[in-house]
């Protein structure tokens, strides 16, 4: 349970994000929780993928605002 603990902690948005926002989504199944490897928006109750337009079948679990990706150390 501490890694699922864990790593909900770091999906930190509450309720619904705001319309239209990209957004990265912490999923669970029967084999444990899992990060989408692509941004999501929450369109009128559904779960979307933010490229494609298709709906998640996933139960998203948590939200959280796109994090910066630094591309190697100087």
């Amino acid at each position: 349970m501490a890694t699922r603990d864990r790593r909900l902690a770091e999906f930190d948005g509450a309720g619904e994000p705001p319309p239209g926002l990209a957004v990265e989504v912490l999923c669970e199944d029967h084999s444990g929780t899992y990060q989408l490897p692509f941004a999501c928006r929450y369109v009128e109750g559904r779960w979307r993928n933010n490229e494609a337009g298709i709906a998640v079948e996933a139960t998203v679990i948590g939200w959280r605002l796109p994090r910066v990706k630094h591309s190697g150390a100087a």
